[in-house]
């Protein structure tokens, strides 16, 4: 689920795992950051962020408390965000209370603080911001002191609002949407976007695992799309937009990406295609096109036809992944490179 909604960030509450489940944790193109607190089955906390995100984790040195906290880094100039995850058992010991609005001090400082978790406290009407026990008030106090606003409105565990989510400043998070279950999970999913620029590593790129793909249920997948139909009453770039979308999803759906370092740097159509090389701006793989041209061959050669008739070229056939490539003397001076494809692998 989580790589088919493409999601960047995931963060989970009451994971229960312990040392011995580092086998079967990992996610593929996710970098994996976990709390496991010893002595103790409940809680535990895990977030996972795409790799091709500049991210370290913030050591705290407390133990006891089931928070971690990540910084990810943001573009030049701009502000990195602090992004936190939490889980706070019912009842929890005051001590341990106390422990956690010190890490919050702490990293409260930051111009873009994201906290999301399971913090037990029902009795706290957001809505008037009021708060009935004396735990739940000084909660409320804290997130007050550190101006973080809670954003969800909607219940998340039967008729609770258990779980929340803050950002210390308007506009950094938005389209807070709660619904949906992760597994055996009694707990709603939060879904929500982080407004801000990023910093992302380019010293790693997406490339398709083909050892572990699924042509076979790519043609099944395929085969039951009625072209004909789905490339009727359509222009030239709507029809190239529908058969790349199809193909994308199913792509998505049946080859895996893995991570690689960069190097820097009608059917007979479909058979000279080099599966070697890397894919295009489009991002489907030349390999993808070799493997099913029966089933690609139909639905191109209408979109062929129709560019040939009416002269129009969709905008993805126009780009190109473009590298300078220096020819002779001084290298400050443009005019002395020239653009070579990036044809890496």
């Amino acid at each position: 689920m989580v790589q088919q909604q493409s999601c960047d960030v995931v963060t989970i509450t009451e994971t229960w795992w312990d040392e011995s489940h580092g086998w079967s944790t990992a996610l593929d193109g996710y970098k994996l950051f976990r709390r496991d607190t010893k002595g103790r089955r409940v809680g535990r906390v895990a977030l996972y962020i795409g790799e091709d995100f500049d991210a370290i984790g913030i050591e705290t040195n407390v133990d006891g408390i089931e928070c971690l906290w990540v910084r990810i880094k943001g573009k030049a100039n701009k502000a990195d965000i602090q992004l936190g995850v939490c889980c706070c058992p019912p009842n929890q010991e005051e001590e341990v209370d106390n422990l956690f609005y010190k890490q919050l001090d702490n990293v409260s400082g930051s111009s873009a603080l994201v906290l999301v978790g399971g913090f037990n406290l029902p009795d706290i009407c957001w809505e008037l911001n009021t708060a009935e026990k004396r735990q739940s008030k000084k909660f409320l106090e804290c997130m007050e002191d550190n101006f973080l606003s809670q954003l969800v409105g909607e219940p998340t565990r039967g008729r609770s609002m258990l779980d929340l989510l803050f950002a210390n400043r308007g506009g950094l998070v938005g389209d807070v949407v709660v619904g949906g279950r992760l597994g055996q999970s009694d707990h709603e999913i939060i879904e929500f976007s982080i407004f801000g620029e990023i910093r992302r590593n380019n010293s790693k790129t997406l490339t398709l695992d083909f050892q572990r793909a699924d042509f076979g249920l790519f043609r099944r997948l395929k085969q039951r799309v009625p072209w004909e139909a789905a490339l009727k009453n359509k222009g030239v770039q709507e029809r190239w937009e529908c058969f790349k979308t199809e193909i994308l999803r199913a792509q998505e759906q049946t080859v895996p990406v893995c991570r690689k370092m960069s190097r820097q740097g009608g059917r007979e159509l479909l058979k000279c295609l080099d599966i070697h090389k890397s894919m295009g701006p489009d991002g489907i793989h030349p390999r993808v096109m070799r493997e099913v041209e029966d089933e690609f061959a139909k639905p191109l050669s209408i979109i062929y036809h129709q560019s040939w008739l009416t002269s129009e070229v969709p905008d993805d056939w126009k780009l190109a992944n473009v590298m300078p490539f220096h020819k002779k003397c001084g290298r400050e001076d443009p005019s002395n490179y020239c653009g070579q494809p990036d044809l890496s692998t």
